[in-house]
């Protein structure tokens, strides 16, 4: 590989010939090689709004010379879309107030605007002025954290709730058992625990927005402690102004700015809102998978678009693939969620010190929720067939009717019927004739299926879970 030499504070740098970045990046490569995994994306690009805006911003003050502006505005727009993600080679695990990473989107469109300006433009005195590492990381992660909600998972979760409140309709009509505890309860409609699960999904959407205004406040303008030192007292307020024009969404100067760099209880909040949607997927699928279980030695009250051979030893045989993968993707956004509050812990004195690795998790799992939701709703939630012969025989033989007749028979009684049911797999329906003086007509009322899922059509008997 050729070489050239370049210069920063410390001394000179061998920097591979065609790399954009210079010799503080480099220095951050040979000192973090740690996971071999750089920062997402979607943090890099927003670094190269946060750049763009700046040199706009400083422009419009007359800090600095507007074609020199212009050209790292050119520069910075370059990042943001992506062109140059291939120059941000620098460990997530690096200082924790990223500032190897600020440096390295100062480098980069430092040499793209010196090659577009055709005369030498400087990384700390141009592209990063007014800014600091230390208002610009934080910036950087709730940019891009709140525009990779609102573009992906929100839209994500809404697919989801659509799919699920569409299979509640069409299963309103299909009569199951109820089971708590995983045993034989009250009768329920498949329709009744689909629109459960879409008010779960309707929950979490809410549940995510209302973090939005925290992510909405950003940093910058605080530059290296939040008192603002060596920037325009305007310069936040006109960098969240400029922000918002820019990426279609609002953002506004953080209200306290010691806050802001302080802390990141914005971001532990927006996890905490990630980390309640993963429980609730994990428990929708892991409901769709259990009631799909079979198909004859299960539940086998659902059955599932086969999509692939569920094994390479059983012919014939067809897994849960897509719950299960769901599944682990809860798992993994859970575990991004203790990282995250681990970090947010680490706001020591005036910066937080795990801002890389709070912004990974972060977006990480924002991606993962995302594409497990639009995953689970079209190969999965939307192909879902209800098997109601299955459902209606498991009705007809559950213990588990019994309950209703407790307002007619009593709880001893009606327990009674309960064991003997279930000890000679006959239906509830034929005891309640046998070992009651119920007239057929009281017994067919109180045993109707439909009628016991109907809420308050009968007063209750009493019965705990």
């Amino acid at each position: 590989m050729e070489y050239r030499i370049e210069k920063d504070s410390m001394g000179e740098m061998k920097v591979p010939a065609a790399a954009l970045w210079g010799a503080q990046t480099q220095r951050a490569v040979e000192n973090f090689p740690i996971s071999g995994e750089p920062l997402p994306r979607e943090f890099i690009a927003a670094l190269g709004l946060i750049k763009r805006a700046a040199a706009r911003v400083n422009a419009e003050l007359g800090l600095i010379e507007k074609r020199v502006a212009a050209a790292i505005e050119r520069a910075a727009t370059e990042v943001a879309e992506g062109k140059w993600n291939a120059e941000f080679p620098i460990d997530v695990f690096q200082t924790g107030s990223g500032t190897s990473s600020n440096m390295n989107a100062n480098e980069v469109i430092a040499h793209r605007a010196s090659a577009i300006l055709a005369q030498k433009v400087h990384p700390n005195d141009q592209v990063n002025f007014g800014q600091s590492s230390n208002d610009v990381i934080p910036t950087a992660l709730h940019v891009s954290a709140l525009i990779a909600i609102e573009r992906d998972l929100l839209p994500a979760l809404a697919g989801l709730w659509k799919a699920l409140d569409q299979k509640a309709r069409e299963f309103d009509g299909v009569i199951k058992s109820g089971r708590t505890h995983l045993m034989d309860a009250t009768p329920i409609r498949l329709g009744q625990e689909f629109g459960g699960y879409a008010s779960q999904i309707e929950h979490s959407i809410a549940r995510i927005k209302a973090t939005l205004p925290d992510l909405r406040e950003l940093a910058i303008g605080g530059t290296a402690v939040g008192t603002g030192l060596n920037t325009h007292p305007d310069f936040g307020r006109r960098m969240a102004a400029e922000l918002s024009k820019l990426s279609g969404t609002s953002f506004v100067e953080a209200r306290n700015h010691f806050e802001a760099q302080g802390a990141q209880d914005g971001a532990a909040w927006a996890s905490g809102a990630l980390n309640s949607a993963a429980a609730s997927l994990i428990k929708i699928a892991n409901d769709v998978r259990l009631m799909a279980s079979g198909p004859r030695c299960g539940l086998g009250e659902l059955t599932l678009p086969a999509i692939q051979p569920g094994s390479s030893i059983m012919p014939g045989k067809v897994n849960p693939v897509i719950c299960e993968s769901v599944i682990q993707v809860g798992a993994q956004v859970m575990g991004h969620h203790v990282a995250i509050t681990v970090g947010a812990q680490w706001g020591q004195l005036d910066l937080n010190t795990m801002l890389p690795l709070i912004a990974r998790n972060l977006l990480e799992s924002i991606r993962l929720l995302a594409s497990a939701s639009r995953v689970f709703a079209d190969k999965a939630v939307a192909g879902l067939i209800a098997n109601e012969e299955t459902c209606r025989g498991y009705v007809e033989i559950s213990p588990g009717m019994a309950t209703a007749l407790n307002p007619l028979i009593g709880y001893d009684q009606a327990a009674e019927i309960a064991k003997k049911s279930f000890k000679e797999s006959r239906p509830v329906r034929e005891l309640a004739r046998e070992m009651t003086k119920l007239k057929p007509e009281e017994i067919d009322h109180a045993l109707d299926p439909r009628r016991q899922t109907e809420p308050g059509l009968d007063p209750g008997g009493g019965a705990g879970g």
